[in-house]
């Protein structure tokens, strides 16, 4: 499946696909907030606050996002996740790395992080696709 079919399908609930993926991370790392200061803690600190910021964002490899989430507690989803989808965990975390930095931008609009750890709406990742591929 190409990216923008795997960013556009997945079952009902998002969980079989990358927005669904990246919803899912946010989601078990307590919201935007967390997987922001989980990812700064272990070692994307920069890279992380380009997506939060308004300006260009900072690209991030497979491995440096495999080894931060790996870190935080979440290598789990992503082996969880990439059964799901029928693929390896490598192969998702090449495709995550090139959609989280813009799921966090989206869901950050004003430069802001915002407040809370409440559950992620997929739909407000929805228009994504649109914005990466429109």
């Amino acid at each position: 499946m190409s990216l923008l079919g795997d960013l556009m399908g997945g079952g009902g609930q998002g969980g079989g696909s990358l927005l669904g993926v990246a919803g899912e991370l946010i989601e078990r790392a307590g919201g935007v907030q967390g997987l922001v200061a989980m990812l700064q803690q272990h070692g994307l600190g920069d890279a992380v606050q380009s997506w939060v910021g308004t300006g260009a964002n900072q690209p991030v490899s497979p491995g440096q996002l495999g080894q931060a989430l790996g870190n935080g507690g979440l290598g789990g989803v992503i082996e969880s996740m990439a059964s799901k989808l029928g693929t390896d965990p490598q192969a998702l975390l090449g495709q995550l790395s090139q959609v989280l930095p813009h799921a966090v931008d989206h869901l950050t609009p004003d430069g802001q992080v915002p407040s809370g750890t409440g559950g992620v709406d997929l739909s407000a990742l929805a228009g994504l696709a649109g914005k990466l591929f429109g």
